[in-house]
């Protein structure tokens, strides 16, 4: 069946090549001229990927973005021509898996559009039922990756997909020490040109939702110089 993608953007010209693109990836389209109509769409036709834009009449991304993270887990690109780190950081904070600045190119965009379908339809493929669960136990803390679900003491949190990625990663190689480039890499699976922030704010908002205190962090550890590890 062929992944529905929805573009949300108030440039015509811009979506128009986008989805031309998109088209000759054999993705179908559905289009929103304004953040108010992405997420209506975004509801309606429960799209398998999100290309959102910030800057748009009615609504801005930011919000459109956060609307839509309360009621789905859809993997969301922002499109920004803003290049400032905090405009990035902050579609980070509010739900979005990634983010591509204009002007783009479309061979990069479309490599990002089938990193992130290709980790959602991980997330999404029902383990057959004679396949053993494959899980991790780490004190209070349980991962189960065939079902991409993490409990705390018994209770389901609610990750994202690119946050239970992370967790997943680091927590299969316990104790060691992984750079913010190879983190990227290995979790993101493509090059992010040197904006290691990504996953500082990954890291931050993971905290937030296993730590019982996300300044004083039990789980993730961050080895100062170095990067970040699990440990427990």
């Amino acid at each position: 069946m062929e992944k529905k993608i929805l573009i949300v953007d108030d440039e015509k010209n811009i979506v128009d090549i986008i989805a031309f693109n998109l088209k000759k990836e054999g993705y179908q389209v559905i289009k929103a001229a304004d953040g108010e109509e992405g997420v209506k769409k975004a509801m309606e036709e429960n799209p398998d990927l999100i290309l959102l834009d910030i800057m748009m009449p009615k609504m801005d991304g930011y919000e459109a973005c956060k609307k839509i993270r309360e009621k789905k887990n859809t993997p969301i690109i922002m499109l920004t021509a803003r290049a400032e780190e905090l405009d990035k950081v902050l579609g980070l904070e509010l739900g979005a898996d990634d983010y591509v600045t204009k002007p783009f190119g479309v061979r990069e965009l479309m490599a990002r559009v089938k990193a992130n379908l290709r980790k959602s339809a991980f997330r999404e493929e029902p383990a057959a039922e004679e396949k053993p669960v494959a899980e991790g136990n780490f004190g209070r803390l349980d991962l189960n990756p065939d079902r991409y679900e993490v409990r705390k003491d018994g209770k389901i949190i609610d990750l994202t997909l690119r946050e239970f990625e992370l967790l997943k990663f680091l927590s299969a190689q316990k104790g060691q020490v992984f750079s913010r480039e190879t983190l990227l890499e290995k979790v993101w699976g493509y090059e992010y040109f040197g904006d290691v922030r990504t996953v500082d704010v990954t890291i931050r908002r993971l905290r937030e939702k296993i730590e019982d205190d996300p300044g004083k962090p039990a789980y993730i550890l961050t080895k100062r110089g170095v990067g970040y590890y699990f440990d427990c």
